[in-house]
């Protein structure tokens, strides 16, 4: 097995993985490329691949790996996926109507990219974004009002 992924990877705790594996392929458009199945069929590990990213989906392990379903909806974290080709409004709109719940619509935002904010049905909170325009520092402190300072 080729070791493809990246060295930061998130790994997301849900109730129901089988069904968080469904959602995030229908929803986001992630693809299944891992999967470890106890013998009783549940999901005790998988892989799901997005572009050149990856995000690993799990079950409610111990008491302090839960989903948000399990924590009254909190969340100590959210993903954020970087689209890099697309159109972000309608990658808002599959989300959508596979059952996200879109808490921030998709804005034009002061550093040069489109974000839209979403739940998905366990609570995890992911943000999508896509950059529309090229801008310099400079100019993302003039618009934000901000001391921006950036080591890349």
């Amino acid at each position: 097995m080729s070791d493809w992924r990246p060295h930061l990877t998130p790994a997301l705790c849900y109730r129901d993985p089988r069904a968080a594996l469904d959602w995030l392929e229908k929803a986001f458009g992630f693809e299944l490329v891992f999967q470890v199945e106890g013998a009783d069929g549940s999901i005790g590990h998988a892989e799901m691949r997005f572009g050149n990213a990856c995000v690993m989906v799990g079950g409610e392990w111990s008491e302090d790996h839960k989903s948000p379903a399990s924590l009254g909806g909190k969340n100590t974290q959210t993903v954020h996926i970087s689209l890099s080709e697309g159109d972000l409004d309608a990658h808002c709109e599959r989300a959508r109507a596979a059952g996200a719940v879109i808490i921030v619509e998709p804005a034009n935002q002061f550093y040069g990219d489109r974000t839209y904010r979403c739940k998905d049905p366990e609570g995890h909170i992911w943000t999508v974004s896509r950059p529309v325009e090229a801008l310099s520092i400079e100019e993302m402190e003039r618009r934000s009002g901000l001391k921006i300072d950036s080591r890349l």
